[in-house]
């Protein structure tokens, strides 16, 4: 499975072209979007090419290229959900062999364990919010986070993720992989401990 996965874009058109470039060349099976989609957010400035009342056609654009799937983030407002051609629920499930990927927007679930019930150890937190990137395993839990596409904090660069075959890697606009998380053996379906 290949996903092309990004989080944050905040209304930045530059940042969206630069998805629909990337989901052109890799193909991917899938496109995850991690939430903040349209409105950039009242202590973010405006991103580059700030101009989300054109972004609902580009995103359709997007959608024919392959199947995409999106969480709601803190600033994705009712009336975003009425614009954007596709739905927004709180959180969603991704599995790749054994491999469970539960992704959010992140702002509901905490950073580090104890983590909420009903969630099995090696679980894969897939989520955006912080514009951090992050590819690490805390107490037997997997956290991943593609940074931000449009307003990177901390000093990181602007980033997108790349999940292929449990492989994720957090990747630069100029495609330097910055981090990665190895996760082919418990696809592979290897016992979990």
């Amino acid at each position: 499975m290949r996903l092309l996965i990004a989080s944050d874009i905040h209304g930045s058109v530059e940042s969206l072209s630069f998805l629909l470039d990337k989901a052109r060349l890799m193909k991917p099976d899938r496109t995850v979007l991690l939430g903040d989609i349209l409105y950039h957010g009242p202590r973010n400035p405006l991103p580059g090419n700030y101009g989300p009342k054109g972004m609902p056609d580009m995103f359709r654009e997007l959608m024919e290229l392959c199947p995409l799937s999106a969480v709601r983030g803190n600033c994705d407002a009712e009336v975003d959900l009425f614009v954007l051609p596709f739905s927004m629920p709180e959180s969603l499930w991704l599995v790749d062999g054994k491999l469970e990927i539960f992704a959010s927007h992140g702002n509901h679930l905490p950073e580090v364990p104890p983590m909420p019930a009903g969630f099995a150890r090696k679980t894969v937190f897939l989520r955006g919010h912080t514009h951090v990137p992050r590819a690490e395993e805390i107490d037997s839990y997997i956290f991943w986070n593609p940074g931000s596409i449009s307003l990177p904090k901390h000093g990181y660069e602007r980033s997108y993720a790349v999940y292929e075959d449990g492989l994720f890697s957090v990747r630069s606009l100029n495609d330097k992989v910055l981090m990665e998380y190895d996760a082919r053996d418990l696809v592979q379906g290897l016992e979990r401990g």
